[in-house]
């Protein structure tokens, strides 16, 4: 059974830092297209960030670019999303996500797998 664990997640005050993981299990996902996507109260599902295989294509969301950093480590079947410069607006449920392949189908890239996601919170 696949499964996407996120960590990480918690309270930060404005401007403050915080690294989320997502460890894989059931299956490996070195050779799969992962991401990250968040959930607001109130709101719909966005995509965040998204990195291929190998780590050398990323793709952000605008509201991102520049402050958050998303990498991964296969030998460990892991991604990482590291979030500086936090605002309020950033307060979510932030969620992992893989693809079925290495193929980058879309934009943001269609995902298959999810997490259940791990809640962040960033006051003012």
């Amino acid at each position: 059974q696949v499964q996407l664990v996120e960590s990480g997640g918690g309270l930060v005050q404005a401007g403050g830092s915080l690294r989320l993981s997502c460890a894989a299990s059931g299956r490996t996902f070195s050779s799969n297209v992962m991401g990250w996507f968040r959930r607001a109260p109130g709101l719909e599902r966005e995509f965040v960030a998204a990195i291929n295989w190998s780590g050398d294509r990323t793709s952000y969301a605008d509201s991102v670019k520049g402050r958050f950093t998303i990498s991964r480590d296969n030998a460990k079947n892991t991604v990482y999303l590291q979030m500086n410069s936090l605002k309020p607006e950033d307060t979510a449920v932030y969620s992992c996500a893989a693809a079925s392949s290495r193929l980058w189908v879309g934009s943001p890239p269609k995902m298959d797998y999810w997490g259940k996601g791990t809640l962040v919170t960033v006051s003012s």
